[in-house]
């Protein structure tokens, strides 16, 4: 008797795991997420600017992912006034219209910085201050370069800026210190091992907040 019942006990076990490997084989895969929207924004316009072969460099990161699709917006083809208004004249209205759109659809940013005087352009300030609910509930990423700071205390700045208009900074950044000696005359970087493993740090954590937060809003408007 209590052989025959071990017996069947072992005999039945076979076929449950049977049984469920084949529930398992035949559960539909998951589907991947749509790609985020990146909008990599290259924030210096200044005469003789050294941010192109920083951002081309970053962008030519991200661009091989397979979670971003990624537009590049260079604040030197648009010309905001620094005195803002609630109702923009023509003018006004055609320079917003070049960009608006373009970070109202983005899923994320990542900002192309340098650093002037301890701080970040006129430039970007101007951009981020003609908005707002375009930045609201999304990630943002920093990608900074300059002399011996590498543009650092410009992100600082920024995260303060950002955080005041609800958007996510996330922790890990890209610096290039002495930046214009980081590079050849073809825009590659001479040591390229770090900053590549930096970057993808924070593409990681801009897609983790991305997902996460546009999964959210499409459940809920975001209460800000």
């Amino acid at each position: 008797m209590d052989i025959t019942t071990i017996d069947s006990a072992t005999e039945a076990t076979p076929n449950s795991v049977d049984s469920d490997v084949d529930d398992a084989a035949e559960a539909p895969a998951e589907a991947s997420p749509a790609p985020l929207k990146l909008a990599v924004i290259m924030g210096s316009n200044r005469e003789g600017r050294f941010g192109p072969v920083v951002s081309d460099w970053f962008v030519s990161r991200a661009a091989g992912r397979t979670d971003f699709t990624v537009e590049l917006i260079d604040l030197a083809d648009t010309d905001l006034p620094t005195a803002l208004s609630f109702k923009p004249a023509a003018p006004v209205r055609d320079q917003l219209a070049k960009i608006t759109h373009r970070l109202a659809e983005a899923d994320a940013f990542v900002v192309v910085t340098p650093e002037y005087n301890h701080s970040y352009p006129a430039s970007l300030k101007t951009l981020i201050d003609w908005h707002f609910a375009e930045w609201q509930a999304k990630p943002v990423g920093f990608v900074s370069y300059g002399g011996v700071s590498g543009g650092l205390r410009a992100v600082e700045h920024l995260r303060q800026v950002f955080g005041e208009l609800h958007a996510v900074a996330v922790r890990d950044t890209v610096s290039f210190h002495n930046a214009g000696a980081l590079f050849d005359d073809e825009g590659r970087h001479l040591n390229p091992d770090r900053p590549h493993a930096a970057a993808t740090s924070m593409l990681d954590q801009l897609a983790w907040w991305g997902l996460a937060l546009r999964d959210a809003k499409s459940v809920r408007a975001y209460a800000g």
